[in-house]
């Protein structure tokens, strides 16, 4: 048996601390849960902090571990159920921790929003995860969790067996975090590396048997029903999505999903659109790169007061067999409050819940699904038929 039922790795970050205090005022009674992270002050400093919340955390154990130490990563996979990390960029320190979680048969979940990342730790690890009984379930914030159990809410509002379509219309009001900002601007710097990562993902990851799933590229359009302008949004959802589809049968047998930004007006529109081809531009270039990156350092964040007035909504809409639904998931600020709070409920779904059987790497909606739902509406975010 375990020593922990979950430890969390990078805890004295920005989003770590975050999650921490998550952690300390909504842990089940009997979770056995500990620190992670390269330097003991800071984890005892942390766990000081957290005695605020609930005295009886001054005895948390605090474990010294760091992502360029892959023996010390190994004693910590070990020694819990799950392991959740907030260290990233994942491109650059995540697959040590990775492969710990694979070796041990240890149950992983991460923030990362980096398509090369996950499919890199995919052509690496998920044979191993899957011969041990490891869960590696990347993408477990903002990227990808509402998208990707908004979709499986969808598909369960439409008949079964048939062919199935979903679009998801994105709207955030907050500050992007210094993690996400970080991950775009790596992503755009390494175009030719991620698309050979993902066509090689692609040439060892087999398609469902006797189904289709696609998830195109969209076209800018009118939102039904709400006058909002859409364009498409060139994250890792779409693929998240695509892959618990390709695992379920339940989204039929030909089903596609697109993946949209929505805005009120069409300058609103123009203006992020000159804005992300302005970065796009910048990150082909190391010295406005690196100067860019330092805006928006991970590890920092906006106030509490800023974090509350922060929100996101992800409208989609689902047909299939002549039926029509429209859904919504909707949170508070989704780069760090909410983001915390899905990280933890993710580690605390694998830990404890019970599970459908899965190994490898996985998505969130494959491997937790109904049971993680069920968690996230219990902690205050919204899955509602409209």
């Amino acid at each position: 048996m375990a020593d922990y039922d979950m430890v969390l790795f990078g805890a004295t970050g920005f989003t770590g601390t975050l999650t921490a205090e998550y952690l300390a005022r909504n842990a089940p009674p009997g979770c056995r849960w500990a620190l992670a992270g390269r330097n003991r002050g800071k984890l005892e400093h942390l766990r000081g902090k957290l005695t605020a919340i609930d005295e009886r955390l001054g005895t948390l154990p605090l474990l010294t571990a760091d992502s360029a130490d892959p023996h010390s990563l190994r004693a910590v996979a070990a020694a819990a159920k799950v392991v959740a990390t907030t260290v990233g960029p994942y491109l650059h320190y995540g697959e040590p921790l990775v492969a710990a979680c694979a070796a041990e048969g240890t149950g992983y979940v991460d923030l990362t929003g980096e398509p090369e990342f996950v499919d890199r730790m995919y052509l690496a690890h998920h044979a191993k995860a899957a011969e041990t009984g490891a869960r590696l379930v990347h993408c477990c914030g903002f990227d990808s969790i509402p998208h990707d159990l908004g979709a499986w809410f969808t598909v369960r509002q439409l008949p079964e067996g048939v062919p199935l379509q979903v679009d998801g219309y994105v709207r955030v009001g907050a500050l992007p975090s210094g993690g996400t900002f970080h991950t775009a601007l790596n992503a755009f710097a390494r175009q030719i590396e991620a698309n050979r990562a993902a066509k090689e993902r692609a040439a060892a990851d087999p398609a469902p048997a006797g189904r289709t799933v696609r998830t195109p590229i969209g076209g800018p359009h009118r939102v039904p029903g709400t006058g909002q302008w859409a364009v498409p949004l060139p994250t890792i959802d779409p693929q998240v999505v695509g892959r618990s589809a390709r695992a379920s049968a339940r989204y039929g047998p030909d089903f596609r999903y697109r993946h949209f930004a929505a805005f009120e007006s069409l300058p609103s529109l123009a203006g992020a659109a000159a804005g992300m081809g302005a970065l796009f531009a910048a990150a082909q270039l190391a010295p406005a790169r690196e100067g860019l990156s330092k805006l928006l350092a991970p590890g920092r964040g906006p106030s509490p007061q800023r974090r509350a007035r922060s929100w996101f909504s992800v409208r989609f809409t689902g047909t299939g067999d002549g039926e029509q639904v429209t859904t919504e998931v909707s949170g508070g600020d989704p780069g760090y409050d909410e983001t915390a709070k899905m990280l933890a409920e993710s580690a605390l779904c694998l830990a404890f819940d019970d599970l459908p059987p899965t190994a490898g790497q996985v998505t969130t909606a494959t491997a937790m699904g109904d049971a993680l739902i069920e968690r996230l509406t219990r902690a205050g975010m919204a899955f509602r038929r409209l």
